[in-house]
C-alpha cells in the first residue's frame, strides 16, 4: 500500500471559517488501517456560540440541533483515540487540522499529527485539472455524496477518492504524490495554524493585527494594515510568500499575529468600507490619509484689484444643493495651486494675480508671453477674470445627472452579501440591505459632501458596465 498505513479521514463543520474565533459544530472520522475501515464515528458538537444564518443554510446544522450536543471537551478522548498514530487526512486539511488543534488547546491539551491534504493530493495526481475542490472531485470522479457539507457525508466522499487513486495509480507514483501532499507549509511567524487556509476566496478587505486576540469588548482594535482584494485568499497568501518579503513588507509580516477579513458585496462596497477603516484607525503600514474635512471650493471676488481674488469656501459636510458661485473641489492648497497653474498656461492668465507669484509690476510669465498682461496694463481685470471663470467652469462636480437619489445594488453570490448604496447629489447617504431601507435613506438621510467619497464614486461611474447596477429612487424636495 503506497499511502500511509494508518489514516484518519476527518471532516469538521463549524460556526465559521476562522479557526481561532469560530467553533466546531460537527466532527466525523473514519479510521483506516491497511486499507480497511476499522472505526467510524460522528457527533454533533455544542459550539458554545450561535451558528450564523448563512452557515445554517450551507450545512443544515441549526442552533436547535446542537443545543443538547456534547461540548468538545466531552468527546475529546474519543477524538484523540481515533486520531492516535494516524495521518490526519482532510480536504484543505490545514483548515480542519487547525480547528481540531485549537479545540484541544482551549481545554489545555496538545495535539500534533502528520497531515495529508487531499486537495494537494488531487493536484499532484491530476495536474491537468484546475479545480480540486470537493464539488469538483465529486463531479470528475463520479463520487457519491449522501449529505454534502455534513461531516460524515464529506468524509465518505474522501474515502471513495482515496480508494479510487489507490486503485488507479502505481504505488510509486502515489507515494510521491502523497509525499507532496503531506509537505507542511512554511507558516508565517506569529500566525496560528490554519488561518491562511481559512481565508475565503471572495472579494473583500483584510486586516493585519499585531495582537493575537481582539479586544474583549468586541470592538475593533487598530490594525497594522488594511488591504483589499478580489480574492482574499490569494492576496493574503502573497504577503506571506517568502520570496516577496523585503524591506517594509518584511517588517509588516514579522509583526502580524492575527488576520481578520471582511467579505464585501462588490467593488463599491469594498471601497466604502476600506475608506471607513482607514479613517477610523489610520493603520501605520497604510499610506496616511489627508483629512477630508479641509476640502474647499473657490469663489471669485468680482473686481478685486489685488490678490487674493478668490475666497476658499469650506464644503466638507455641506449640501451641494446649497452651492452657488463655487468652482472646483480641492482637498488642500497644493491641489488648488496646481490647477491654477494649469489654467494659467492654457488661458494666458497672470500667476501674480492668481496668487501664485509675489512682487509687483509685470509677472515673470509676461516676459515670455505666457501672460496676456493684466499685470502690465495690457488687458483689464474683467477680461482676465472672465477667462479664469471660464476655465474654472469645467472643474469640480458636474451637475447631478439624476432627478433624485440613486442606489447601487451589489451582490456577491459566493458570500451571499447584498448591499444597496444610496447617493444623492454626489453625497453618500448610507448602505442598506434591501430596496425599502434604501428608499428610507434617500428620503431621510442628510446630504453631506465628502471629497473622498465623491472621487471614488466618480471613478466607479467611469466604468460603463457599472451603470447597470444603478437605479433611481424616489426624488425628494431639494
Amino acid at each position: 500500500m503506497s499511502l500511509p498505513h494508518r489514516l484518519a479521514i476527518i471532516d469538521v463543520e463549524s460556526t465559521g471559517a476562522h479557526p481561532v474565533r469560530d467553533r466546531i459544530t460537527e466532527i466525523a472520522i473514519l479510521r483506516v488501517e491497511a486499507g480497511e475501515v476499522v472505526a467510524r464515528w460522528e457527533s454533533l458538537v455544542a459550539p458554545g456560540q450561535s451558528i450564523p444564518p448563512l452557515i445554517e443554510q450551507v450545512t443544515g446544522i441549526t442552533d436547535a440541533m446542537v443545543a443538547d450536543a456534547p461540548p468538545f471537551e466531552a468527546v475529546a478522548d474519543t477524538v484523540a483515540a481515533l486520531l492516535e498514530g494516524c495521518v490526519f487526512v482532510a480536504h484543505s486539511a490545514r483548515f480542519d487540522y487547525a480547528f481540531i488543534k485549537n479545540a484541544f488547546t482551549r481545554i489545555g491539551r496538545t495535539f500534533e499529527a502528520p497531515v495529508l491534504c487531499t486537495v494537494k493530493l488531487s493536484r499532484a495526481l491530476f495536474p491537468e485539472h484546475h479545480r480540486h475542490g470537493l464539488d469538483a472531485l465529486i463531479e470528475r470522479h463520479q463520487l457519491v455524496c449522501e449529505a454534502r457539507h455534513r461531516a460524515m457525508g464529506d468524509v465518505e466522499v474522501l474515502w471513495q477518492f482515496v480508494r479510487q487513486v489507490e486503485a488507479g495509480f502505481p504505488p510509486e507514483a502515489l507515494a510521491r504524490a502523497a509525499e507532496r501532499a503531506m509537505k507542511a507549509p512554511v507558516l508565517p511567524p506569529g500566525l496560528p495554524e490554519g488561518v491562511l487556509e481559512a481565508v475565503p476566496d471572495v472579494p473583500g478587505l483584510y486586516l493585519f493585527h499585531a495582537t493575537e486576540a481582539p479586544p474583549a469588548n468586541g470592538r475593533r482594535d487598530q490594525p497594522l494594515f488594511v488591504g483589499r482584494a478580489q480574492s482574499l485568499r490569494a492576496r493574503v497568501r502573497e504577503h506571506f510568500a517568502p520570496n516577496v518579503r523585503k524591506g517594509r513588507d518584511a517588517e509588516l509580516v514579522a509583526r502580524v499575529k492575527r488576520v481578520e477579513w471582511i467579505e464585501t458585496a462588490g467593488e463599491l462596497d469594498t471601497s466604502l468600507q476600506e475608506l471607513e477603516l482607514l479613517r477610523a484607525f489610520r493603520p501605520p503600514y497604510n499610506r496616511a490619509q489627508e483629512p477630508a474635512e479641509e476640502a474647499f471650493a473657490l469663489r471669485l471676488l468680482a473686481n478685486r484689484r489685488r490678490p487674493p481674488i478668490y475666497d476658499k469656501v469650506p464644503i466638507a459636510g455641506t449640501d451641494p444643493a446649497d452651492w452657488a458661485g463655487l468652482y472646483g473641489v480641492f482637498r488642500n492648497r497644493r491641489e488648488a495651486d496646481n490647477l491654477l497653474r494649469e489654467l494659467a498656461m492654457l488661458y494666458r492668465l497672470c500667476p501674480r494675480r492668481l496668487g501664485l507669484e509675489g512682487g509687483s509690476g509685470p509677472c515673470t510669465a509676461h516676459a515670455t508671453r505666457r501672460c496676456a498682461g493684466v499685470c502690465a496694463g495690457r488687458e483689464s481685470i474683467a477680461e482676465h477674470d472672465a477667462r479664469l471663470a471660464g476655465g474654472l467652469a469645467g472643474v469640480g462636480t458636474r451637475p447631478w445627472p439624476w432627478a433624485g437619489a440613486v442606489h447601487v445594488v451589489e451582490h456577491q453570490p459566493a458570500s451571499g452579501r447584498r448591499r444597496h448604496h444610496v447617493f444623492d447629489r454626489w453625497c453618500f447617504l448610507g448602505s442598506a440591505a434591501d430596496e425599502a431601507s434604501a428608499a428610507t435613506l434617500a428620503a431621510t438621510a442628510p446630504r453631506a459632501f465628502d471629497v473622498d467619497i465623491w472621487r471614488l464614486f466618480c471613478r466607479w461611474l467611469a466604468v460603463p458596465a457599472h451603470l447597470e447596477q444603478l437605479a433611481a429612487l424616489s426624488a425628494r424636495e431639494i
